[in-house]
């Protein structure tokens, strides 16, 4: 079963990180993978149990793949499994760890590090041995882009950033 990890250094705290990366409601505002990403069955929040689901963009075939949150322990780690039966994935499960690093003298600056690793089989069985390098491939290109994005988003937001999520309406 094909399995990676990509991590990335980011221009904030883990919290804030984790935050931002399970607001559904700021997703699109840096995931350059999706075009829409939601919770479902009346779930308000990204937690233990939560489910959700992410659409890929139109040069990915707009899949929308459903998930399950498995583990969630802010800031700490998130962990989400495929439920249902999008195109291509037989199975597909994914965490992220966040880890607070420590900074230069100036506190102004904090660091953390955000650590993406995934499994995955594909489908249909008998294209898998075509089908699994060429998604592993993608999946690792899409994942270096979408954390250098969320960086970015740091970056360009500051401060804006850190503040507690906003009030859902």
């Amino acid at each position: 079963m094909p399995h990676g990890s990509v991590s990335t250094i980011i221009p904030a705290p883990a919290s804030a990180v984790f935050a931002l990366l399970h607001d559904y409601e700021r997703r699109l505002e840096w995931d350059t993978l999706l075009s829409a990403a939601y919770l479902t069955n009346g779930h308000a929040a990204a937690g233990l149990g939560a489910t959700s689901v992410c659409v890929g963009r139109g040069m990915l075939g707009r899949i929308a793949m459903s998930t399950v949150y498995v583990a969630f322990d802010p800031p700490r780690l998130a962990a989400v499994k495929l439920i249902g039966n999008p195109p291509w994935f037989a199975s597909w499960a994914a965490s992220i760890r966040h880890e607070d690093l420590d900074t230069a003298p100036s506190a102004d600056s904090p660091r953390s590090r955000i650590t993406y690793t995934w499994t995955f089989a594909a489908r249909p069985r008998a294209l898998a041995p075509l089908a699994e390098p060429v998604m592993q491939w993608i999946f690792e290109r899409e994942t270096r882009l979408r954390l250098a994005a969320l960086a970015r988003q740091f970056v360009a937001g500051g401060a804006n950033q850190l503040a507690a999520p906003r009030a859902k309406c």
